[in-house]
Order: C-alpha cells, then structure tokens, then sequence
C-alpha cells in the first residue's frame, strides 16, 4: 500500500513538472490532488468538533464524487470541460455549502472561501477566469450577508470548536498555499533549466548535421527538412508535443550515420556501383553506434538505424516488415522519400510534385507505411509551405519592373491561369531604339505547362508537360497549332493613338468556358477579339506576354469575382463531350474536368443498394488519381456544396480516401489482389473505360461499401456521430467521364 501510494506520488511529481504538458493542465492536477487531501483533512476536522453525521457523510460523498470526476476527466482528456465544471461546483455549491455548515464567519468558513479565488485565478484563463472571479466575489458576498442576517441558516459549534475549524482552516487552506508558492518557484526554475537543457542539445545536434552537410553539397538541409516533415506528419497524427519534438530531433541526426562513409562515394556523380552501394547501406548501423551513447536521448538510435526500412520487408539493415518497423521510423522513411524526390541530386533534377505525390501513393503499403504516406499527401494537397506544387491557381506576372525582349520567347513573363472569371491584364511597351515601330510588337502566349511558365526544348517540355496552344501577335496576327480552330474579329479602331516611340498602352482581357478562350485586346491602334478552340477540357490554360525589340514593365491583373457567363464566349467549334454516345442511366451522366469541379446529384444512401457506372478517364489523364470518387455527405437539399453541405468520406478508386469531418470514423480496408496488374495499366485500363459496381449497406449510422476495379480492392465502414439521418451518396472524381449510373435498391426498401 505505502509502494503504490508513492509511486502515485512520483508520477503526480513527474507530471506536474513535465515541460511538455500544457502548464494549466498540470496546474488543474496538482490543485486537484490538493484539494483532494483538504477535502480528506475536513473529515477529522469535523468529527473533532462534532460536527452532524449528514454533513460528515455530505464530505465523504463529495470527496469521492471529485475523485472519481476528475480520474475520468483525465483519462478521457476532458481537462478544460472539467476546470470549467469543478470552478461552478466549487463557487456556487461547495464554498457557500461550508460556509452555512461550518459556523459562517465566526468559524473558518472565511478562509476555506479563499479556496475559491485561488483556483480560478491558477486553473481558468482568458475571459471565463474574469466572470469567474466576479461571480466568486458575488457569492462571497450574498453567502456573508445571508449569514449576518440569517443567523439561524448557519450551523455554529461551541467556542472551541470555532477556533478549531478556523485552525483547521489556516492550516490546509496555508499548506495549500505553500505547495502552489513551491510548485511555481520549482517549475519556474526547472523551465529555465529545460530550455538551457534543450538549447544545447539543439546546438548539439545542428553540428552534427552541419557535418553531414558539409560532406555533400547536393544533399544540403536534407535533415533539416526531413525533420520539419516528419513533425508535421506527427502533428497530423495526433502525437503530443513531446512526442513530436523527439521526432523532430530524431528526423534531424537520421542521416548522421553518414559521416562514417568515404566522401568520394557520397559526392560521386551519377549512380552508384553495387559495390559502393553496399558502403552505403552501412550509414544506419554507424549511426545507431554514435546516438547510442546519448543515454538521456535512446529514441535518437530508432530514427538513424530503422529508416530505411521498407513496409513490404525488402528494405534494410535488417529487412523489418510492417509494424515491426518502429513508428518513428516509418514516419522518418515517408518523409526522407519525399524531400529525396523533391531535391536536385548529381545525376538528376528535382522531381516535379506531381509525380512524387504519385509515387507516394504508388508505395503505400510496400514502401511506406500507409497511414503515414496518406498524410505526407494530404499535406502536399493543402500546400502547406510546399513551393513545388503544380501551380493551378497561377501566380502574379513577373515583377511590375517589367521584361525586355529582343525577340518572342527571349523573356516571358509569368503565366496567369485562364479561368471563368474574366481576368484583365494591363501593361506598358516601350518599343526599343532604332528599331522600327511596326517590329516593336508584345506577343501574348497562351500555353499550359505544370509551373507556370513558358518553356522551350524538347527535353524540359516532357518534364514539365510544356503544350502551347496559341501566340496572338498584338498586330492581330494569330499564330494557333495547337487547338482545333481558331476565330479573329476586329471590333474597332481607339481614338488615342501614340506615335512611334512613346510608351504604349495595352488591356488584355481573358476568360475560358470549358474548350473554349475568348481574349479581347485593346491595343493603342484597334480592338479586336480572339476565340480559340482549345483540343481538350482538362488541361489548364495560362496566358503569358512575351514580345519583339520591346520593354514590358507597370504590369497589373484584376480578376472578376463573378463567373463570366459562358453564353457570352461564342462557340466556334462543336463542345468536347466524353459522354455523348454513352447510354444515360437514371441519373445525368458526368464529366469531371478537374479535381472535383463537377458532381452527380446526391443518391440517398438506404440499407441494400447497388450502385453501377461505367468510367473512362480522359486521354490527358496521366496520374493514378484521375478517376472516379465516392462521396457520403449531408446537405439540406442533397446536393454537394448545397446547404448545410458535411462531409464524411471521400474515396478515390485508386484507393486514397479523406476523413472529411470531425464527428465520423472511417475504417477503409484496401487491398491489391492477384488481379493488379500495376498502376501504369492500372491507368491504362481506366482510359479505356472500365465498368464499377458499388455495393452500399446502411444500418442506423453506419455506412459499408465495397468495390473492386483492376484489382484495388477497397472495403470502407463509415460510422456518422453527429445524428444525421438524411446521408447521400455522390460520384465525383477528376478528368474522367462517368455514365450509365444505375442504383438498384433492396426490394425491402
């Protein structure tokens, strides 16, 4: 019994003084297990001075009521819900309760309502504390007045056991405040020494990965950026913050191993020899023999020995299959791949972010521990401080300071993404010296290419998947190879002509609708209007200005916030369909340009459906996750994006899936089975088309569905805790067409 009590004491020690753990839960604790033993103390108390039975009983039910709250408030991590529940108890009923039983101001009552403004002044915070102080002021005041004259409300005991209680009082209610007085003066003093602690530490470790760095110019702040991923990545799983600084400094001495390897090796240029490959592998072993010395530290020797270990088993020092893996380094491997796939190298260039987000996808479950790998692509998907995204939403034109160019193509400025809100460029040109005016002409561009930017050269274009559609000459001359057909008009002259060499004037207006662009510029001599018909729906389209013998500067762009109407573009060539000889089922048909721009109407989700359709991706598809998408949701009218839009699962054929709210659990079970036959045909086969069938059971809250296409088998239970009983089913996706969507209901239903 003296054992476990302190053991128990020792863990309350440990606890309170944890920097990691938030200072006001530790506070809440410590008070807790203070007013805990005040509450004990009050027993003797009142039997010493004879106090009633029922009011002794009234102490011991209170003393176990808060015992018992307060365990399951910390076991359920429900602390702030419990300081805020503890504060009422204590300020309306518990203080006021002692004060009327335990002779009001002439026994200790006064000193035990202290107790009061103590708590709330070192356990609540913000706004809630200040209303708290007041109302405790308040009570303190109507209980006193009450008692002065209402003498009969309050229990009095004899003059001696007055002065008893009043002992009692300045006795706990004193030890209560020494302990908090210690309490802060210790924490105060262990925080000074922690942060010293971790000072040097961090210092520590930065040497040594400035070592590593310097060792290899292609692979410097390799660790430095592994590190901060892979916290991310723990911060996104739900680790505590202790847990995720020893996963950052872990991340960080990963690679320290490496100081053991011969730098000609770690320098050499282009691929490495089996050979040296094999001294390679060796840097996880040194670099378990140097962290394992850092007793204090032990977690640092998984992170450097492990982190090459792949999930299937076939990786190394010691060919550690799944969770055998140890967390922290499958956290470090998802998070070592990407920045290694993202960062130059001496035998190649950075690795554009679409196609390391498909590798990652490509690796879940062999290389990369699923879960993990699914959060290091949701945080490429939000964009979060990443610079290597595919840009889609475009960027602002190169510099007001503007570009020169001798000729089209020498200096382009930064493309703008063409979309359905009208986009108005405005810029200044000023023709060069000696060169005559009719050859100073600026050239807008209109192109699509994964940055954003203009390219030339065969080999850069297949990198970056460089496609023009068009260059209008600002003269009227339109040069259009790549789209299916093109349309000039001149709509008139201006009046505000310049002369030859003074600066001129230009207003470029764009807007897009599907496959179709229509530009109007307004230059200093005409208006005139170009629409183009782009050769497909799915591909984005920029516009970028360019130009001969010419100055471009004062560039400015204003967007509408409202969508152009698509009416007003004329159409000059017949509207890409994917479905137009594709049978209609008992919903509209769907074609999906982009990541979800496009939904079918909501499918009431009933026990004992069958949902079927067929699915082919477009031809400009290139990523596993251009397909089809299941999507449950909620919404007043059933429509995604309709009022009251929730959603609670988002799962793409290929098997990515999103947790979307809070207030459902996802379990999704996928699988490849001996029909995959690998994601490049896997991709083929989808542009072909293939035909789906979803089986759907509902019962109450909870949500089963179960497909298999290509062999990516995908089994998800979706359970809703929110109470929604109205839940739908939508079919989204990106650059794929969906038709035929036929539901087959239970004849129950």
């Amino acid at each position: 019994m003296i054992k476990k009590i302190k053991n128990n004491m020792d863990y309350l020690y440990q606890y309170v003084y944890d920097s990691s753990i938030d200072i006001k839960k530790r506070s809440f604790l410590l008070f807790s297990a203070i007013v805990l033993f005040a509450l004990l103390a009050a027993v003797p108390c009142g039997l010493a001075m004879h106090e009633p039975l029922s009011a002794t009983i009234s102490t011991i039910v209170g003393t176990i009521f808060f015992f018992i709250y307060v365990s399951v408030a910390i076991r359920k991590h429900q602390i702030d819900r419990a300081r805020k529940v503890i504060s009422f108890i204590l300020v309306f009923i518990f203080l006021p309760a002692m004060f009327f039983t335990n002779g009001g101001e002439a026994g200790g009552a006064p000193i035990w309502l202290l107790l009061g403004t103590i708590y709330i002044a070192l356990i609540l915070e913000g706004r809630f504390r200040i209303v708290m102080l007041i109302l405790n002021a308040v009570v303190m005041l109507v209980t006193w007045t009450i008692g002065y004259l209402f003498p009969e409300f309050v229990t009095n005991y004899s003059r001696a056991g007055n002065y008893f209680d009043t002992i009692a009082a300045f006795f706990i209610v004193g030890s209560i405040i020494y302990i908090l007085i210690v309490f802060q003066s210790t924490l105060f003093s262990k925080e000074e020494e922690n942060k010293t602690m971790h000072r040097m530490f961090e210092q520590t470790a930065t040497a040594l990965v400035n070592a590593i760095d310097a060792k290899d110019t292609y692979t410097h702040g390799h660790s430095s950026r592994v590190a901060e991923y892979s916290k991310k990545i723990a911060q996104e799983y739900g680790k505590s913050w202790k847990e995720c600084e020893e996963i950052y400094f872990t991340a960080l001495l990963h690679d320290v191993g490496k100081i053991g390897i011969p730098s000609d090796i770690i320098n050499k240029v282009g691929r490495l020899t089996d050979e040296e490959y094999e001294i390679i592998k060796q840097h996880p072993a040194l670099g378990a023999q140097i962290l394992e010395s850092i007793h204090e530290c032990p977690y640092l020797v998984t992170g450097a020995m492990y982190h090459h270990e792949r999930y299937d088993g076939k990786g190394y020092p010691m060919r550690l299959k799944g969770t055998d893996i140890p967390e922290t380094a499958r956290i470090i491997a998802v998070a070592d791949a990407y920045d290694a796939m993202t960062s130059k190298r001496s035998y190649r260039d950075a690795i554009p972010q679409h196609i390391v987000r498909e590798e990652l996808v490509k690796g879940m479950r062999t290389q990369f521990d699923p879960e993990f790998a699914k959060i290091m692509i949701r945080l490429i998907d939000l964009d979060s401080e990443y610079e290597m995204q595919e840009r889609r939403s475009g960027s602002n034109m190169t510099a007001t300071l503007g570009i020169h160019s001798e000729k089209v193509y020498d200096s382009c400025t930064d493309g703008v993404v063409i979309t359905k809100k009208k986009a108005v460029v405005s810029f200044c040109s000023l023709p060069d010296k000696g060169v005559p005016v009719d050859e100073c002409i600026p050239t807008i561009i209109i192109f699509d290419s994964l940055d954003g930017r203009v390219h030339l050269g065969e080999e850069k274009n297949k990198d970056i998947l460089y496609y023009e559609y068009a260059r209008i000459k600002l003269d009227g001359t339109v040069t259009s190879d790549g789209v299916r057909k093109h349309h000039f008009r001149m709509i008139g002259s201006t009046e505000n002509k310049a002369d030859d060499k003074s600066e001129r004037h230009y207003k470029i207006a764009v807007v897009r609708n599907r496959d179709h662009v229509m530009l109007i510029a307004t230059t200093p001599s005409k208006v005139f209007e170009v629409v183009l018909a782009l050769p497909d729906t799915a591909r984005y389209a920029h516009i970028s200005i360019s130009g001969e013998h010419c100055e471009i500067h004062n560039i400015n762009i204003e967007t509408d916030e409202k969508e152009f109407p698509a009416d007003a573009i004329p159409r000059i060539a017949e509207e890409i369909c994917y479905t137009k000889d594709q049978p209609v089922g008992d919903i509209p048909n769907l074609e999906v340009d982009g990541p979800r721009e496009s939904s079918s109407q909501g499918i009431p989700i009933l026990d004992g459906m069958t949902l079927t359709f067929h699915s082919m991706s477009y031809n400009t598809a290139r990523l596993v996750w251009h397909c089809p998408y299941l999507c449950i949701f909620s919404s007043a009218d059933g429509l995604t994006n309709g009022s009251g839009y929730r959603e609670y699962l988002l799962l793409k054929l290929n098997g990515e899936n999103w947790d979307s709210a809070e207030d459902a659990d996802n379990h999704i079970d996928v699988k490849q089975t001996d029909d995959f036959v690998g994601w490049t045909k896997w991709l083929e086969k989808n542009k072909q088309g293939i035909d789906c069938t979803v089986t759907i059971k509902r019962s109450g809250n909870k949500v089963t569905m179960h497909t298999e296409n290509l062999g990516i088998s995908l089994h998800s239970v979706t359970t809703i805790r929110d109470g929604t009983s109205d839940l739908y089913l939508a079919l989204t996706g990106d650059q794929c067409a969906i038709s035929n969507i036929r539901i087959k209901r239970n004849a129950l239903q």
